[in-house]
C-alpha cells in the first residue's frame, strides 16, 4: 500500500500496490500495521455501502462528536466520485481548509479521514458505489454536518448538484452554529 500525504494532517490517500499477472490484479486494501503506522486508527466498527443513481449526486458534509468520533475510510467500488474531507479541529494548522481526491473503480485509491474532520462525496458518474469503513459505531445523537456549499470551507465541487436529500441540503452554516463549541474536544 502507498500512502500519499495531503496537506491535512491525517488525511491520507492510499493506493494499492498492485500485484499483476495474465489474470488481472491482487493488493491489500487495508492493512492494521501499515494503518497504525501511518497514525490511521485500526480499529473497524461498521462497514457500510452507498449508492447514488444520478451524476452529480451529493452527500454531505457529516461528522460525529466527541466521544463518538470517527475514523472514515473511503474506497469507490463502482463508478467516479470526488471525496472531500474538511478538517474541523479548532487546533489545526488547516483549520476549515479541505481536501479532495477522485475515487474510482478505476483508480482503487482510498481516502482515510481522521476523527475531527467532516466528510462529504459527489458522485462523476451515474450508478457510482462506494463502501467505508469507521472506527466507531454510528451514534445519531452525535451526528453532526455542515452544509455542503458552506462559504467557511469553499469547496469546489466539480460538478452542479444534481440531487441532495433534504437532511443534507438543510445542514446549518458553519458560522452560526454552536456545534463548533462542543467540538473544541478535537484536538490537531
Amino acid at each position: 500500500m502507498r500512502f500519499q500525504e495531503t496537506k491535512i494532517n491525517g488525511v491520507w490517500i492510499v493506493e494499492p500496490e498492485r500485484h499483476e499477472d495474465h489474470r488481472g490484479f491482487f493488493a491489500r486494501a487495508w492493512c492494521q500495521k501499515e494503518s497504525e503506522a501511518h497514525a490511521i486508527s485500526s480499529q473497524i466498527a461498521q462497514i457500510n455501502v452507498g449508492f447514488t443513481i444520478e451524476k452529480g449526486g451529493l452527500r454531505g458534509l457529516h461528522f460525529q462528536l466527541p466521544p463518538h468520533e470517527e475514523t472514515k475510510t473511503v474506497r469507490c467500488v463502482r463508478g467516479a466520485m470526488f471525496d472531500v474531507a474538511v478538517d474541523l479541529r479548532p487546533n489545526s494548522p488547516t483549520y476549515k481548509q479541505w481536501v479532495g481526491v477522485e475515487l474510482s473503480a478505476e483508480n482503487h485509491r482510498a481516502l482515510c479521514i481522521p476523527e475531527g474532520c467532516a466528510h462529504g462525496c459527489q458522485t462523476l458518474e451515474e450508478n457510482t458505489e462506494f463502501l467505508y469503513s469507521t472506527s466507531v459505531l454510528y451514534a445519531a445523537q452525535a451526528a453532526r454536518g455542515f452544509r455542503y456549499d458552506d462559504p467557511a470551507f469553499g469547496i469546489a465541487w466539480p460538478l452542479s448538484v444534481s440531487s441532495i436529500s433534504d437532511g443534507d441540503r438543510n445542514w446549518p452554516e458553519f458560522e452560526d452554529v454552536a456545534v463548533v463549541r462542543e467540538a473544541s474536544a478535537w484536538s490537531s
